[in-house]
């Protein structure tokens, strides 16, 4: 069973940074992809960023060039570091951890970012 944790979250203003962390426990394979995704109110869960066990990273268009993912294979970490934050980018933002097709899915509790303008 893989477990996700995140934490950074909290209240910042616009223009200002947070820097999100989730680190992964349990048994995980050595071939995944982890990513960041969030989901304002009445809105549906986008993927924001994602960076494969190689380090092939994808972003959204809305935060390229202000969020940058990376992560630590031996800790088993992801961290999504936000710049220039926008009152658009308040919402929750979920961890992912993707094993599939070998594995499965996995996602953390989530974690409340609110940029106030």
């Amino acid at each position: 069973q893989v477990q996700l944790v995140e934490s950074g979250g909290g209240l910042v203003q616009a223009g200002g940074s947070l820097r999100l962390s989730c680190a992964a426990s349990g048994s995980i394979l050595s071939i995944n992809t982890m990513g960041w995704y969030r989901q304002a109110p009445g809105e549906q869960r986008e993927l924001v960023a994602g960076i494969t066990s190689g380090g092939i990273t994808n972003y959204a268009d809305s935060v390229k060039g202000r969020f940058t993912i990376s992560r630590d294979n031996a800790k088993r970490t992801v961290h999504l570091q936000m710049n220039s934050l926008k009152p658009e980018d308040t919402a929750v933002y979920y961890c992912n951890l993707d094993e599939r097709p070998w594995g499965s899915s996995s996602w953390g509790q989530g974690t409340q970012v609110t940029v106030s303008s």
